[in-house]
């Protein structure tokens, strides 16, 4: 690998805003902010919308659509052209 043309791959906190989730992981992205960790050590957050804590998929809170209805509303503005 060429030097000086990679980023810096180094400890990173990944913090959801919402679900209150917080990881320690690596990552080459950067940020000015930082948080201290359960560690005693200052690493750079990150601030994301989502994560699995927040997410409908994963808390449960999905929606299911109401396919059925949709194909009747269809059929009533379209008819039932075959």
């Amino acid at each position: 690998m060429k030097s000086g043309i990679h980023p810096r791959y180094r400890p990173v906190v990944f913090r959801d805003k919402v679900g209150g989730l917080a990881f320690l992981t690596r990552s080459t992205v950067t940020s000015d902010r930082t948080v201290e960790w359960e560690d005693g050590n200052t690493y750079p957050v990150i601030d994301v919308e989502i994560s699995s804590a927040s997410h409908p998929f994963y808390t449960g809170q999905s929606r299911v659509l109401d396919t059925a209805g949709r194909v009747e509303q269809f059929r009533r503005r379209y008819g039932d052209r075959h």
